[in-house]
């Protein structure tokens, strides 16, 4: 399991420095839910949407390795997540909560991450197989 990470990491060194960027942001902001959990349900859902995203990221790049193929992991795990986090919008508190706060740049990474893989996804399906 080891080599599979390792080999992720390799290949994901390769991109651009704007995906770099990009990734580093999107687990920073998803790992905060950690802290969170103890105090929100909708971060201990955050969290296991980031483990089994993960997951299926893993999974799928040990399959068929770096490809767009990927993204199908996220839309997996966080199009329910994104979901269920707006249908909880109404008890964010943002205004008076750091976690609140964090909902919301949570839910923004989400969104646009899945804009990506929904992208990536519909390439792969069509042939795109990069």
């Amino acid at each position: 399991m080891m080599d599979v990470f390792a080999a992720f990491n390799a290949d994901v060194a390769t991109q651009p420095q704007w995906i770099q960027v990009w990734l580093n942001v999107l687990v920073g902001v998803l790992a905060l839910s950690i802290p969170f959990s103890f105090v929100r349900v909708e971060a201990r859902w955050t969290l296991l949407g980031l483990v089994v995203g993960a997951g299926g990221i893993m999974f799928l790049y040990s399959q068929f390795g770096y490809s767009r193929i990927l993204g199908l992991g996220h839309v997996v795990a966080w199009t329910p997540l994104v979901v269920y986090l707006l249908t909880r919008r109404s008890s964010w508190q943002v205004a008076s909560t750091w976690a609140g706060k964090w909902i919301v740049a949570a839910v923004a990474v989400l969104l646009v991450s899945l804009a990506f893989d929904y992208v990536d996804v519909i390439r792969w399906l069509v042939g795109d197989r990069a």
